[in-house]
């Protein structure tokens, strides 16, 4: 009947009191709030009897949903000359924080809480980037570095503009109350994956999480990439069933043999799973309520030791001519997880053909 839900439209107009509080850094209204809450929402310094009804709903409204909240998922930046925006911590290039992108690279810089003006040089008209480390990267890591300065070479850094906050999937530079309350109707945009937060937990070798986190960024080369990058194929098709373009989708969710190595897996491990279209959902719905937190995460090293072996396989066949064998590439699966059970969780109750015959058995003793 067209009725407005009253309580998402209550949110979506106590939020724009949020956005102003975070757009605005000049008016009187904003000095009495920072004399009495202090400057940050999250953290407020009054405790909280003493906190207005009206502030506490305010607080409270912008983490629903979980994780960092509907509202702030939806903040950006357009970049300037990085005077105000956080090179690690906020978003400012894609609609993912660098920090959650490369956490093991966060890990280990110099410059985690600096600004993006901090992190780089100009020469002349011309912004070089100059990022410091707390030690000499791994192989692995390094990698990792190459990726992110990738991903930052496409930002345009201005000298003379100013950091300008946006709201909304359409940049809109001000927050409107009616996209806000068309988001929490629909269902907010996923500016963040829950993928992401997996990936480097995932039990697994540091190789393989490197190349899921490839696929996952689209930054794997298959021909699809390769030709969208102007590289001369003689044939964008499939290395493995030659019927289909091969995008990273394709490779390793869509196409029949890959298709049969998940059927293959799934029944290793005595469990089912929803057919996602999406890899990154794929990857998240892989586990098994049954087990705790941490003995899930051996089935996503698993989940990912599935797909790095898709992709050496797929190489194999490419420039070893090589067969395409579903069930090579999950004895090769199997056999890199339960190295990495052996050696990094101390794995030595189980022998591989115990981890062959009762994969959950094992998974379920860890503690």
């Amino acid at each position: 009947m067209g009725l407005k839900d009253v309580r998402k439209f209550n949110f979506a107009l106590l939020a724009k009191w949020r956005w102003r509080f975070i757009s605005q850094d000049k008016g009187k209204w904003r000095e009495v709030l920072e004399s009495k809450y202090g400057v940050e929402l999250e953290c407020p310094q009054l405790p909280v009897k003493y906190q207005s009804r009206w502030w506490r709903d305010l607080v409270k409204v912008c983490r629903e949903g979980g994780g960092e909240g509907w509202f702030q998922k939806e903040v950006h930046w357009k970049l300037g000359r990085g005077d105000k925006v956080r090179f690690w911590e906020d978003v400012w290039i894609g609609d993912t924080s660098l920090k959650s992108l490369f956490q093991r690279l966060y890990s280990l810089s110099v410059y985690q809480e600096y600004k993006i003006e901090d992190v780089g040089v100009w020469e002349g008209s011309e912004w070089k980037w100059r990022l410091e480390w707390r030690r000499d990267r791994f192989e692995w890591e390094s990698e990792l570095e190459a990726n992110l300065f990738e991903h930052i070479v496409r930002a345009d850094v201005k000298k003379t503009k100013n950091d300008i906050r946006v709201w909304g999937t359409e940049e809109l530079e001000t927050y409107s109350v009616n996209v806000a309350y068309k988001n929490l109707s629909n269902g907010t945009r996923e500016a963040y994956h829950a993928s992401f937060e997996f990936i480097w937990k995932a039990k697994a070798f540091p190789t393989i999480l490197s190349t899921t986190w490839r696929v996952f960024l689209n930054r794997i080369p298959t021909r699809e990439a390769l030709s969208r990058r102007g590289v001369q194929m003689s044939s964008v098709a499939c290395v493995l069933c030659e019927a289909k373009e091969e995008s990273y989708k394709h490779l390793f969710l869509e196409c029949e043999y890959a298709q049969q190595v998940w059927s293959l897996c799934l029944k290793w491990l005595g469990f089912k799973l929803v057919q996602h279209n999406d890899l990154k959902d794929h990857f998240v719905s892989f586990h098994i309520p049954q087990v705790s937190s941490k003995q899930n995460l051996v089935l996503k090293g698993i989940w990912t030791a599935i797909l790095r072996c898709i992709w050496d396989q797929r190489n194999s066949i490419l420039f070893k001519q090589e067969v395409v064998d579903a069930e090579e590439i999950l004895q090769m699966a199997q056999l890199k997880s339960w190295l990495w059970l052996k050696h990094k969780a101390a794995f030595h109750s189980h022998s591989f053909a115990d981890w062959l015959l009762n994969p959950v058995i094992c998974i379920k003793s860890i503690k």
